[in-house]
């Protein structure tokens, strides 16, 4: 109907008939809502995002409410910038004006596709169902019926629990609970492929341990009818939201298979048992397992399913697994250190136990004081019959259960379960299966063997992820086949493109400008060979050495560094001072700041101009590093540079080359450039490119905040300078919520350095999953929008997305197209097939990988006024992946973003100096987690804040 809505004007001319169809727009408005996008709309020409809705079709006689007024301006698509301004260019409303939101960018037409061909397969595994077929949602509530007379049982919550309910319930009335045409998640969420009985339903199950029958009452609920057919409409286009409910009940369908015969472990599963290869012995072994998801794709929905490998304790008796740990144990006695050995290895573990029928776990709380045989206790009938007798342990197993124990110079276990304590002898004892062991508690040698096998080649993997879907226990089971769901065991055949590597600038010896073609199969380039393009004269530095009072030592390291400069083009004089000390100096934080103005104090004296930079040389890893980097960032203003003594003393040139780029970098020099310029922009355009990333602290830390950081250029066209804001923010919240005025104040940062506002704004956004783009783009490109722009300043915008956390990998379908390591050739990248069905992503990989298989970068345009084409917004951010600083090399992320990361990354050190400040203070708890987000731990001292000192 919107196409033939009349204008405004045509309806002003029959004030009558506008009367007539109010109601009927509102009768129609309340049947049909704006679920489906409007035609596509074509604007000079040029590409012009179908899910937006032309401004002059409100209807409102020109007049717009206040919220669509605003909206407007957000919605301006800016695609012809050069010829007009932004009042006069046409804005888009959204499909859904009710909903005030914007949809994501529909992927571009038009593109050359260039680049050199590459067959390629993904582990995308086509996903085939009947649109015809309806899942049925059903909310579970298990309660325990508490009977009096009883001992109360405190209610479970472990999913193993509540599955043993599900599934008794369907084991009982088979009829109307089939259990493999449900799919459970082991809390409250229940799909069936039939339609259940709702209602109360009771289930009795038996407790052997209490020799006990519980009654658990299970109330079903229909939530919902996840009709197939939408999930159709949306793969072919004909809706644009997204269905997540239905893809939800499908994924969990999914996992129905391996969640009852592998252990879970969050999103992934793993094997029950372990490959004699992978066994770390010392009672640990490598678990092969998979996480999967499912995608909604322009081939259709597809299933990605991807290899993992994790450490768990083998699910060995207690005895073998003592053994095996401790050689010296062989259970006949434990003295004094041997016994407090055995305790460290036990204590925490979980076992069940063997000497009666029990699927219940225990805790190991500890060893008995007492060896088996001198353990009595007071044995009271349960029925009250017989009196209460002093019966041995011993005893009590023989007549009890038939046992013998056989070592009985050993203490037993302490065993805990519901704030009771069991005395068992550790050879009834077996360690449960799925308990995780730490990757850090491994030995040297078994670190190196489980990131080998972590870091799986590319053929390795391939075949790993093809027998996964052909196990038993994959994601093609029975109850997936019931839910009408059939899943093609073949992977994903499809052609990738490799984009050339582009032309770099680097310094000659004369000064002038090298050109150099990166045409090797590394992408890499040697900088033994080339100089910096611009070398930053070091003039004022000084040197630190906290390894040891040798001088000697010091001064080769100075002359090595000093040489290997100046090979590069930067000039570096000799520093003013060299102080000589111990890593005591990081013990604390007011220590450290204490040396660092001294020695800046004591340069000023020899040189009144500010110190440059003071390179740090460490004698070792230390926590006190985070000290050094608040004190100098925040408090001192001056740049530092830290080393190993180890590396630097050792003279070797690559080492001291890439520390040369650092330092370069950090001070405001430039490494490398690009010779042609960024996606054909012109140079008056001045380009801003923005990063921006959050850092998060770990969930059970629920007052540490979250860390939010934005970086951006500050130099056109080279755009290989950066300055970055950091910035507390609530814990675990993603949305950035200073987005707007940190870019405001970048924006201000780009206008003091060129003396002109950038005319083009590239974002780049990371950490932000699929269900997150409508915060991105309808909160933080409004807040940037909001805060940036005024009536004399208004930017074009693109904002992208750089999504690392996903599960698809490519692989060559002929090894001989690629390298050595068998992985994808750096520039591949693929834009059809395993992409979005509409929207605009693609797939990256921009790196060489030397270790185990390379992953793309999945980049998602949601919003683009700059109307690139798939080819030029591909090639821009390869190429500025040449640019990054430290790197001789492409690196596997857009630098922003890396950048962004880098920025984070640093602010969460910051954070943790602010909460060994808050420890040491006598404020209330209150009080502290105040002081976790005062900006004054994370402000940048101002000398630093317009220069890359992150790198």
């Amino acid at each position: 109907m919107d196409g033939d809505r009349q204008p405004p004007a045509a309806v002003s001319e029959y004030p009558f008939l506008l009367l007539l169809l109010i109601p009927l727009a509102l009768t129609l408005d309340f049947l049909f809502p704006h679920n489906q996008p409007p035609p596509a709309q074509k604007q000079s020409g040029k590409y012009r995002p179908p899910h937006l809705r032309n401004q002059e079709s409100s209807g409102d006689g020109g007049a717009r409410p206040p919220s669509l007024q605003r909206r407007a301006v957000v919605g301006c698509s800016g695609t012809d910038a050069n010829r007009r301004s932004w009042d006069q260019r046409t804005c888009q409303l959204p499909s859904k004006v009710t909903d005030n939101k914007i949809l994501p960018a529909k992927r571009p037409v038009g593109s050359t596709h260039g680049g050199r061909p590459v067959n390629l397969v993904v582990n995308h595994f086509l996903v085939k169902f009947n649109p015809r077929v309806t899942i049925f949602h059903y909310n579970l509530d298990i309660k325990q019926v508490i009977s009096h007379g009883k001992r109360p049982a405190k209610k479970s919550k472990k999913k193993v629990n509540l599955r043993l309910i599900r599934d008794k319930l369907c084991l009982d009335d088979p009829a109307r609970f089939p259990l493999n045409r449900t799919a459970y998640d082991g809390e409250k969420n229940l799909y069936s492929a039939v339609p259940l009985p709702t209602g109360q339903f009771n289930v009795e199950l038996c407790d052997i341990e209490d020799l006990l029958t519980r009654t658990y009452v299970v109330s079903i609920k229909l939530m919902n009818e996840l009709k197939l057919s939408k999930l159709e409409d949306y793969l072919s286009g004909k809706v644009t939201y997204v269905p997540r409910d239905i893809l939800q009940g499908m994924d969990l369908v999914m996992k129905e298979n391996p969640s009852r015969h592998r252990i879970s472990i969050d999103r992934h599963f793993y094997s029950s048992s372990f490959n004699v290869e992978d066994d770390f012995k010392h009672g640990v072994a490598a678990y092969r397992g998979f996480q999967s998801t499912l995608r909604p794709t322009s081939q259709g929905l597809a299933l990605c399913l991807d290899s993992s490998v994790l450490a768990f304790r083998k699910p060995l008796a207690v005895m073998d697994f003592l053994k095996e740990n401790i050689p010296e144990f062989d259970g006949m006695y434990l003295g004094f250190n041997l016994r407090r050995r055995v305790a460290h290895a036990l204590k925490g573990l979980t076992v069940r136990v063997t000497h009666r029928v029990t699927k219940q776990r225990f805790t190991i709380a500890g060893l008995t004081a007492k060896n088996t045989r001198d353990l009595w206790f007071d044995f009271v009938d349960p029925k009250g019959r017989d009196p209460t007798v002093n019966v041995s342990l011993v005893q009590y197993f023989r007549h009890k259960y038939g046992k013998d124990i056989v070592y009985q110079d050993i203490p037993c276990l302490i065993l805990g379960r519901n704030n009771r304590t069991n005395h068992v002898p550790m050879e009834f004892c077996i360690l449960s299966v799925g308990q995780r062991y730490r990757k850090e508690l491994l030995d040297e040698v078994s670190q190196d063997k489980y990131d080998a096998k972590c870091l799986a080649s590319p053929p390795e993997r391939r075949k790993t992820i093809c027998e996964t879907m052909q196990a038993y226990d994959g994601p093609c089971g029975d109850v997936t086949q019931n839910f009408g769901l059939r899943i093609d065991k073949n992977m994903t055949s499809v052609e990738g493109r490799v984009i050339s590597p582009p032309d770099l600038n680097f310094g000659a010896p004369d000064g002038s400008v090298d050109i150099v073609r990166v045409e090797n199969e590394k992408c890499q380039w040697d900088i033994a060979e080339n100089s910096v393009v611009e070398g930053k004269q070091i003039e004022r530095w000084a040197l630190i050495d906290f390894s040891s009072s040798d001088s000697s030592r010091a001064k080769d390291f100075i002359r090595n560094l000093r040489n290997r400069s100046t090979s590069l083009g930067i000039y570096m004089d000799e520093p003013l001072l060299c102080h000589f000390t111990g890593m005591r100096e990081f013990s604390s934080v007011n220590r450290l700041e204490g040396l660092l103005r001294s020695v800046v104090e004591e340069a000023s004296r020899k040189n009144p101009n500010r110190l440059q930079i003071i390179i740090c040389v460490m004698a070792e890893k230390h926590h006190g590093y985070k000290y050094l980097k608040f004190v100098s960032e925040t408090r001192i203003g001056v740049v530092t540079q830290c080393c190993l003594s180890g590396h630097a003393f050792r003279g070797d040139e690559k080492f001291l080359g890439n520390l040369c780029l650092k330092i370069n970098a950090k001070l405001g020099g430039s490494n490398v450039e690009l010779t042609q310029r960024l996606a054909d922009f012109e140079e008056e355009d001045h380009v801003m490119f923005i990063g921006a990333d959050v850092n998060h602290p770990v969930s059970k830390k629920s007052t540490t905040p979250s860390i939010a950081a934005v970086v951006s250029t500050v130099n056109w066209p080279a755009v290989n300078r950066y300055a970055a804001r950091v910035c507390p923010q609530d814990h675990r919240t993603e949305k950035i919520l200073e987005f707007g005025s940190m870019c405001r104040d970048l924006v201000n940062t780009y206008f003091q350095v060129n003396k002109v506002k950038p005319k083009k704004i590239v974002v780049f956004r990371d950490g932000v999953s699929d269900g997150q783009f409508d915060m991105v783009l309808n909160e933080e490109l409004s807040d940037l929008k909001r805060s940036v722009c005024d009536e004399n300043y208004k930017p074009t915008i693109t904002l992208v997305l750089a999504q690392k956390r996903h599960q698809t990998r490519l692989f060559l379908e002929n090894v001989l197209d690629g390298g050595a390591t068998g992985n994808v050739p750096p520039g591949t990248v693929v834009d059809t097939k395993i992409v979005h069905p509409f929207e605009f992503d693609f797939y990256l990989c921009s790196h060489y990988g030397r270790i185990g298989t390379s992953k793309a970068v999945r980049y998602c345009v949601l919003w683009d006024e700059n109307s690139f084409t798939s080819d030029e917004l591909q090639k821009l951010i390869y190429n500025l992946c040449f640019t990054f600083a430290r790197s001789t090399r492409p690196v596997s992320l857009v630098p922003p973003v890396y950048y962004a990361d880098l920025v984070a990354y640093r602010g969460r050190i910051f954070q943790e100096v602010a909460k060994e400040f808050e420890s040491r203070s006598s404020f209330s708890s209150s009080s502290n987690c105040t002081t976790a987000f005062d900006r004054r731990f994370y402000n940048l001292h101002p000398d630093l804040q317009n220069i890359m000192f992150f790198v």
